[in-house]
């Protein structure tokens, strides 16, 4: 649904790029102030009823975009106020990472059953003979639902025989795996933060674009023009994201050229995280647990220790491919400031962890960077590059797409154990990932490699991503024939006592 969204992807865009060109020419921040003005000139609106709401909620965006928080509707702020604090060449960032813009929030109604024109009112009326607190019964017209008794069963929609009764849902609440979507007194939408994994779901099923994530784009360009020691780091899912013309050389040399000392894919530690979580799974289950679940989505791993908190400790306790990749990079330049670009907003909040924030300092999107390359003028198709990108194994660059990571992971264990029976279990979407979950508390998944993956098809369908899917995986698939390593064990890149059986 991403893809058919174009305003909102042009609106989010324009942003993007407005500050990365403000950090790029050292812009004073106080001419934030005029920002919305001269993204949305005139005195007509384009979208919605009113130019000044058009531009309050533009402002939300760029304080966003800037590293601040959303302003409170009830009180008074200038767009500019606490830009102090995010004025800075390092990592800033304070949640809560995905906001309600209130003023883009048009209320929508909550989950209901309705009756639609199609409604034949029919001899049978199963509608009415079905619903177990008698919130159906025919109107003059049409079957006619009562709100106030409907529990939501759905059971009118699933007998009508003309599919005349249709469920609608806020598209954010819908899209929330987790229900993490409640509302305030006036029924706009707000973030339950208890229960908020930050897989950003809601932000691209908004169809108002009331919900955003910040961003640490501004930081990110000052500490590139502070830093010779900055490198980049980029997830699996990068292939195909800048458009068909631009080659994977091509995409790595245009980040060198925003200022990076060098890039390395991610791919490169999903094979020490491969070759950790096999021999993990092969030495623990079932003998001191009854499953493992795979640790690389960090929506995943949070979901389970905030809704199955008993069942956390059988998360795989290796490092994900961010955290391995970031390490490999410390070990040869420990003054190494090194930013993950991926597809994945939560990881956002995977970079604030204790054991990770001294390796990775800066997370940004495909998005976002592609607002980078605009300010920068860099047209990525254009770049004359002709090396080889050889830092990982096939299996490595697999866990950009659903089912990839427990792939890897088997084939690898089963390397080490060939005799070894491994049954996987995989899941995308949060509220596949919780059904699974739900089964593998009542023992239903004992002995089983279980991945989680909150986006639907893996990463190439994050929520900071650029292209389709399918033009994504088929990029992949590509990238993953050219690598010279079959598997982990291959990569000469990686330390030889790790690939050792």
């Amino acid at each position: 649904m991403k893809e058919s969204y174009d305003n909102l992807i042009n609106i989010r865009r324009q942003v993007f790029e407005r500050i990365a060109e403000m950090a790029y020419a050292d812009t004073d921040l106080a001419e934030l102030e005029k920002a919305a003005f001269e993204l949305l000139p005139g005195e007509v609106a384009t979208y919605r009823d009113s130019i000044f709401r058009e531009r309050a909620i533009l402002e939300e965006r760029l304080r966003l975009t800037i590293g601040l928080d959303v302003r409170k509707p009830t009180e008074y702020y200038r767009v500019t106020d606490g830009i102090s604090a995010v004025d800075v060449d390092r990592a800033h960032f304070i949640e809560p990472l995905v906001s309600v813009i209130s003023y883009a929030c048009e209320s929508c109604p909550t989950k209901a059953f309705e009756v639609t024109d199609n409604c034949r009112k029919c001899l049978a009326h199963p509608c009415t003979n079905v619903c177990p607190t008698n919130a159906v019964s025919l109107g003059k017209d049409r079957a006619i639902i009562d709100q106030k008794k409907c529990i939501k069963c759905g059971r009118c929609k699933e007998t009508c025989p003309y599919s005349a009764i249709v469920l609608y849902e806020r598209p954010c609440a819908a899209a929330c795996g987790v229900n993490a979507i409640d509302s305030d007194y006036l029924g706009r939408a707000q973030i339950n933060s208890d229960r908020c994994v930050s897989c950003g779901r809601c932000i691209i099923q908004c169809p108002f674009g009331a919900i955003a994530d910040k961003s640490q784009i501004y930081q990110l360009i000052k500490a590139l023009k502070s830093n010779e020691h900055m490198y980049a780091i980029i997830a699996p899912s990068f292939l195909g994201q800048f458009g068909p013309l631009a080659s994977p050389l091509q995409i790595v040399e245009g980040i060198k050229q925003l200022g990076f000392k060098d890039v390395v894919e991610v791919s490169l530690g999903a094979d020490v995280t491969t070759l950790r979580e096999a021999k993990e799974f092969l030495e623990k289950v079932p003998a001191e647990i009854p499953y493992m679940g795979t640790s690389c989505c960090n929506s995943w791993t949070i979901m389970v220790e905030k809704l199955f908190p008993d069942q956390y400790e059988y998360i795989s306790d290796s490092a994900s491919p961010m955290v391995e990749t970031a390490k490999y990079i410390k070990d040869k330049d420990p003054d190494a400031n090194i930013t993950f670009i991926g597809p994945c907003i939560s990881k956002k909040l995977e970079a604030l962890r204790e054991d990770v924030k001294d390796y990775v300092h800066f997370v940004i999107t495909f998005e976002e960077i592609m607002g980078m390359f605009v300010a920068k003028e860099i047209e990525l198709s254009e770049i004359e590059a002709d090396q080889e990108i050889q830092d990982a194994s096939a299996l490595g660059r697999g866990y950009a797409i659903a089912g990839g990571v427990a792939d890897a992971v088997k084939n690898v264990a089963l390397e080490i154990d060939p005799e070894r029976e491994i049954n996987v279990e995989c899941a995308t979407t949060l509220s596949e990932c919780v059904k699974l979950m739900k089964l593998a508390k009542a023992g239903k998944k004992n002995g089983c490699l279980i991945e989680g993956m909150a986006c639907l098809n893996g990463c190439i369908g994050g929520p900071g991503t650029l292209a389709s899917v399918s033009r994504v995986k088929k990029a992949v698939a590509e990238f993953k024939n050219q690598s010279s390593y079959k598997t982990p064990f291959d990569n000469e890149v990686i330390d030889e006592t790790l690939r050792t059986k």
